[in-house]
């Protein structure tokens, strides 16, 4: 009775802790912080000396944009493109760097922060970490920003009841994959189209100067969201909502300080769905 007893309770465990998954811990020996940095600040460099040491650490620059705080440095690798080239998750393919003049520092997007935001269920630690160990031995030593969101809660965040979710991405053109990814490539201002599976890829591309202007409002230290990134796939150019990545971008945005922005998803929207019609 007693080994059955046993059995019945190991049998419990593991229907209530089995089913989770293996958590970022267990699969890649790396301690996962309860709330975690959006970015990683590090020491003031120059554009040439960041793709510089990006390409020193593995890493490929695939297009650098200038922004109203500094420049926009997008970069990736194998592994990288490898995790993300699933349906909706390429997006993840792709970091960026802020080489931020106004503030004089570097602010890294933070691979663990916007990989479990944007993978969601079929978020890798092992690669997310990686990823950010090879950044943190380039450009180290780094420090967390000020803006940070519970892990736990990433993959299904939301800025509050009624606004979007990850994946209810705005569809901004239609067509053959061909076919969109060469009105990214003829688009005016577009800085990268990346390759990252057979029949996907991710387009950064240029929107109106006046509706980029919502950094100023919203913060120049975050700008590195700009080029807006656009994931082409199965004969459609999908982006992910405004109303959802500036409030990712920026978790520490009040509602009040949104509303100062009110006009500017439909922008984002419209400027996108000129590129692709």
């Amino acid at each position: 009775m007693k080994k059955f007893y046993s059995l019945l309770m190991s049998a419990l465990v593991i229907g209530f802790c089995g089913c989770a998954g293996v958590s970022p811990e267990a699969e890649a020996g790396v301690k996962v912080e309860k709330v975690i940095s959006a970015y990683k600040i590090g020491a003031y460099s120059d554009v040439e000396s960041v793709k510089s040491k990006l390409a020193s650490a593995g890493f490929e620059v695939v297009g650098t944009k200038a922004t109203d705080s500094g420049t926009t440095v997008l970069f990736t690798n194998a592994q990288m493109k490898t995790m993300a080239n699933k349906p909706t998750r390429a997006l993840a393919a792709v970091g960026r760097i802020l080489v931020d003049d106004e503030h004089k520092q570097l602010s890294i997007a933070n691979p663990i922060y916007f990989g479990k935001a944007f993978m969601q269920g079929e978020y890798n630690h092992a690669t997310s970490a990686a990823t950010l160990a090879a950044l943190e031995k380039a450009f180290g030593p780094l420090k967390d920003s000020a803006d940070k969101w519970e892990f736990a809660g990433l993959a299904g965040y939301h800025f509050m009841v009624g606004m979007p979710y990850y994946e209810e991405m705005m569809v901004v053109g239609e067509g053959s994959t061909a076919d969109l990814v060469a009105k990214a490539q003829k688009a005016k201002g577009t800085t990268a189209v990346v390759k990252v599976g057979e029949d996907r890829y991710v387009a950064f591309v240029e929107m109106d100067r006046r509706t980029n202007g919502f950094v100023k409002k919203t913060g120049t230290q975050n700008a590195q969201l700009l080029p807006w990134a656009v994931l082409i796939e199965g004969g459609q150019a999908k982006a992910l909502s405004a109303k959802y990545f500036i409030a990712i971008s920026y978790p520490l945005l009040t509602m009040n300080e949104f509303m100062t922005i009110a006009t500017v998803p439909g922008a984002i929207e419209n400027d996108l769905k000129k590129i692709f019609k």
